[in-house]
């Protein structure tokens, strides 16, 4: 370790120091900052956890930079904990991040220069401020870590349309519950603690039975004072207007600020970190911009620590010592780079980090995607049983011919459970997932036994020739690693609700019986499937209570309690060759 990594300053602390923003709402913060005379590069944090609970925690990130010689703030987003206000997520956070920046940049021991930093929501905030156009001009560098870029589509509904309901509504009590507190409400407190409800044990897992009651639109009228904006987040199930505005990908080229993203193969958010890096890369019109973003991709869940090294996996799976990293050395060599002007050899190093799980290793790449991957489909076979307990589903990369077709009935009162994954709130990360291929609704594809190992680095897309006998149906798929005992690795999920087929702004229904081709996103991963490993591909058409269920009745998302069962059927044929793409790195 260097000199200038060693804590070398004595702190002073100073709590609840006000901020007004433009509309005069006070928002207080916590400063953590060098006890010397001088001005030193602020690093800002927002929060609506509640900052004086960060502040127990000696070795947390206000802390460990200000003895490294930076002014730390800790600020409450409006309408939580200290400050004042009415609390609704991320929508008040572009212009109030904003304020926040500049408001530090004139802080007393300020020296005009400001970063970023935070995980989780606070990385998400983060994302809100660069939606503001311009960028504010004294923010000088970002570390976003394990933050959705897309509000809608990362946040509150997945990519292809379906709510993140195993999330979303566990995590909206769990915020709602300072937001009872602000206004009298304790007995709503008691009684979410009399059915179970997450308090303040975040991340409690809670049975299936919890996430059932329907209609949708009626936790809106349950959530009405615990978290008002949810009636908006379920009346919005289309993207457009109301997501816009907090969405950083729409606004790519405005944003002119170098970022360090930060994410994980198993986390909730890994979107946000692909996504945004690749696009203001892409369509900044800042060249510091533009070159000055980077990205880590570990093989963790979504918390994780960043003064101790980090877990060595999550869920069943221990990816050995070289997953363990300290997140706040690489945050300190990136902050005194862009804040303080010191230089560091490993900022010439590529500008993305992955692990590869199965070898366990870091590697590096110049751009993500990897450039030198090579897209290749592994199609789908069978002779119609893939969905069977003596299932003949196969995998492989050459084309379909004269093929029965696959079938299975989709009961949305008996979904398909979830098993790890990308996940929040409910069980995440590495599981076996042979209890759900027994299933009789779930169709399962498997390759031959490799004779060397697979490189699988990069995004991951599902083509699926499909039709329902409902107006209206969801299609799930999981890429999964088959090791020779028999357990079943999954890797990346996904899902596409048939009405946003084409469209996640435009809806349109199906018609029953006529076959669509959907195109299901599985984001992205870094594995090698050893040899003697097997490739798997799941197909069906639930993945509860990760994703909301499809009720099969084309009504509006959330308007009734009907639920109706579904005739899937999945081709495979010369002319609907449904395959999986995989980007292999060449060895």
């Amino acid at each position: 370790m260097t000199e200038r990594n060693q804590p070398t300053y004595k702190i002073i602390h100073e709590k609840n120091v006000p901020m007004t923003t433009r509309d005069g709402v006070t928002l207080m913060a916590d400063v953590v900052r060098p006890d010397a005379p001088g001005r030193y590069p602020v690093l800002l944090s927002r929060t609506p956890y509640g900052k004086d609970g960060a502040m127990q925690n000696s070795e947390g990130s206000a802390f460990y930079f200000a003895r490294r010689g930076y002014v730390t703030v800790l600020q409450d987003c409006r309408g939580r904990f200290e400050s004042e206000g009415e609390y609704y997520p991320m929508v008040n956070d572009v212009a109030d991040g904003y304020d926040a920046v500049e408001w530090a940049a004139r802080l007393p021991w300020s020296n005009g220069r400001v970063g970023t930093m935070g995980q989780s929501y606070m990385g998400a905030s983060q994302y809100m401020i660069a939606c503001n156009d311009p960028t504010p001009p004294h923010l000088q560098a970002m570390v976003p870590v394990s933050a959705a870029a897309d509000y809608h589509q990362g946040w509150v509904y997945r990519t292809g349309g379906a709510m993140l309901w195993g999330w979303a509504v566990p995590y909206a009590i769990l915020k709602g519950r300072n937001t009872l507190s602000r206004i009298g409400r304790e007995d709503l407190l008691s009684v979410m603690d009399a059915y179970g409800v997450p308090g303040t044990n975040f991340g409690i897992p809670l049975s299936d039975e919890w996430y059932r009651p329907l209609p949708i639109s009626d936790w809106a009228g349950l959530l009405k004072e615990t978290a008002p904006y949810f009636a908006d987040y379920i009346a919005n199930a289309d993207d457009g207007e109301y997501w816009q505005p907090i969405n950083v990908l729409a606004h790519l080229p405005s944003i002119s600020v170098p970022m360090l993203h930060v994410s994980s193969w198993y986390d909730v958010f890994l979107e946000g970190a692909l996504d945004a890096f690749q696009g203001i890369r892409t369509s900044s019109r800042s060249t510091s911009a533009r070159n000055g973003q980077r990205m880590i991709i570990g093989p963790w869940g979504h918390l994780f620590p960043f003064v101790k090294p980090t877990s060595r996996g999550t869920g069943d799976i221990d990816f050995g010592a070289e997953a363990m990293i300290e997140l706040h050395k690489a945050q300190l060599i990136w902050f005194d780079y862009w804040l303080k002007d010191i230089d560091d050899p490993l900022m010439e190093d590529p500008p993305v980090k992955v692990f590869t799980m199965g070898e366990n290793r870091w590697r590096s790449f110049d751009d993500w995607p990897p450039p030198n991957a090579h897209y290749v489909r592994y199609y789908m076979h069978s002779n119609g049983s893939a969905g069977t307990s003596q299932a003949d589903g196969s995998l492989s990369t050459i084309p379909p011919g004269d093929e029965p077709h696959d079938e299975y009935t989709y009961d949305p009162n008996d979904p398909v459970p979830s098993l790890g994954g990308n996940n929040l709130t409910i069980p995440f990360g590495v599981q076996d997932q042979r209890s759900v291929e027994d299933r009789q609704d779930v169709l399962v594809f498997t390759s031959d036994k490799l004779d060397r190992p697979l490189d699988v680095t990069g995004p991951i897309s599902v083509h699926l020739w499909a039709a329902s006998s409902a107006p209206d149906t969801d299609f799930t798929a999981k890429l999964v690693d088959v090791h020779p005992d028999g357990y079943a690795r999954n890797l990346q999920d996904g899902i596409i609700r048939a009405r946003y087929r084409d469209s996640a702004s435009d809806p349109t229904p199906i018609e029953p019986g006529r076959v669509y081709e959907y195109v299901i996103d599985l984001w992205a991963t870094s594995n090698v499937f050893d040899a003697g490993h097997r490739i798997r591909v799941e197909i069906s058409s639930s993945n509860f209570p990760r994703f909301d269920r499809n009720q099969n009745t084309g009504s509006p998302f959330g308007a009734d309690a009907i639920l109706k069962t579904a005739r899937q059927t999945i081709h495979h044929s010369a002319e609907q060759p449904s395959h999986i793409v995989l980007p292999i790195i060449p060895r």
